[in-house]
């Protein structure tokens, strides 16, 4: 059994999280994303002070044993992860895990991504960039039953 303390950050108090109010186009998909790293979730917090909008940090409790579910599990950022986000962003749906977790578009990740996606570097240099790069890891669960079974609302504080 895994245990995590995991953070999602909103414009909101997300006490009942599910699949369905997720964006299109998302690095893994649609799916309710976290993080274990709370200055990761404070920072992606700011975008929404700036568009003065209230800033929650959701917390939950994430207990799972993975040989229940079906995850896919990103270590670095390799081929393997550039084809999947690849995919994702440009709407090609790929359902069949409850979660995916691996390095997230970060801001210094995006720049390359936005350069290969519109053909303006290839996949090689896109990769050779993308290897000096530690990835900051996200949790994106895509099946409402991982959410409804595993994750366990804590508490919310606004920032």
């Amino acid at each position: 059994m895994i245990n995590l303390t995991l953070y999602h950050s909103s414009t909101e108090i997300v006490k009942n999280p599910d699949t369905f109010h997720s964006r299109d186009y998302l690095d893994f998909g649609k799916g309710f994303y976290l993080t274990t790293i709370r200055e990761q979730a404070e920072k992606y917090a700011l975008r929404f002070k700036r568009r003065h909008k209230q800033s929650w940090l959701n917390v939950y409790d994430f207990s799972f044993n993975p040989s229940e579910w079906n995850i896919l599990k990103f270590e670095i950022y390799n081929r393997e992860w550039l084809d999947f986000v690849f995919k994702c962003r440009k709407g090609n749906v790929i359902n069949e895990y409850d979660m995916i977790v691996g390095g997230i578009a970060n801001d210094k990740v995006i720049l390359t991504l936005d350069l290969f996606f519109s053909g303006q570097i290839s996949e090689k240099v896109a990769l050779e960039r993308l290897r000096f790069e530690h990835p900051n890891i996200q949790y994106c669960i895509r099946s409402q039953e991982m959410l409804d079974n595993c994750l366990k609302y804590i508490k919310s504080e606004r920032l």
